[in-house]
């Protein structure tokens, strides 16, 4: 199972902005959502990983 890390920053502004490592799919915007709560998004970019289609009930194994 690949390492899941979650890092938020919060500048001096007050202005807040989170990177979401390791998930895949639609697991990233689920994660990203409950960040987000009831607050406004302004830009939103999403990484590869965030278009890799994972099947429900499976595993994805690297091979070496």
């Amino acid at each position: 199972m690949r390492e899941k890390t979650v890092t938020v920053v919060i500048d001096e502004q007050g202005n807040s902005s989170i990177d979401l490592e390791g998930f895949q799919g639609s697991g990233c915007a689920d994660v990203a959502k409950d960040f987000q709560g009831s607050d406004a998004v302004r830009s939103a970019r999403n990484k590869r990983e965030f278009y890799v289609q994972v099947a429900a009930g499976t595993r994805q194994q690297q091979q070496a």
